[in-house]
């Protein structure tokens, strides 16, 4: 365990404490405005999965939270006997051989009229974890949703980005530190996200 890892934690307060942000760039606006969306939801009354569960949705307050972590659960080919409110792949979809089988089996483990929240990157350079490879634009993801079972009405979707974090993460992932811009140049996202509304009973044929 290296020395940063060791005292992570410390770190992290001295680095709040001279108002560094540590956090990638490429994500504290979609943190912020998915946050909003979430909100709505009353997400101390949901019942949530995550696939590849990462720390910032760990600790976010929701009323029930399972992660399902890849090799042990494969969303390509696996469903969970459970239904949820609210499913969540936070950079995630990028990295799936077969993502349109991965949403169906979302929509599967969704209770009717349940949620589906979906990040991914755009404008980032390609990395393997195992393998990458796909991106959408905010126009794509809503079409991919949709052909998915999702109905269109239903979803919303967002997305950030500028030139200066698009260039500095070029090789590699930049932090946003005293002085990253968090000004939206449309034309340059980062970071796509949708939230997508599963059909009710009455809705599904």
């Amino acid at each position: 365990m290296s020395f940063i890892e060791r005292h992570a934690t410390v770190i992290k307060r001295v680095l709040d404490y001279v108002h560094y942000d540590y956090r990638h760039w490429t994500r504290p606006v979609m943190y912020a405005r998915c946050d909003a969306m979430l909100k709505e939801l009353h997400p101390e009354k949901l019942n949530v999965l995550e696939i590849s569960a990462g720390q910032h949705w760990r600790e976010y307050g929701f009323g029930q939270f399972t992660e399902a972590n890849y090799p042990d659960f494969d969303i390509c080919s696996q469903v969970m006997e459970d239904r949820f409110d609210l499913i969540i792949a936070d950079q995630v979809f990028e990295h799936l051989l077969w993502p349109y089988r991965a949403a169906k089996n979302v929509l599967t483990m969704l209770k009717p009229g349940g949620y589906f929240l979906v990040t991914t990157p755009f404008l980032i350079r390609i990395h393997d974890v195992p393998h990458d490879c796909t991106r959408w634009t905010e126009t794509g993801l809503k079409y991919f949703l949709n052909e998915c079972g999702f109905p269109m009405e239903t979803i919303r979707t967002d997305s950030w980005g500028n030139r200066s974090c698009v260039i500095a993460n070029f090789t590699k992932w930049a932090r946003r530190g005293w002085f990253g811009s968090l000004r939206n140049e449309p034309q340059f996202p980062v970071a796509i996200w949708a939230l997508a509304q599963s059909p009710f009973a009455s809705d599904q044929h």
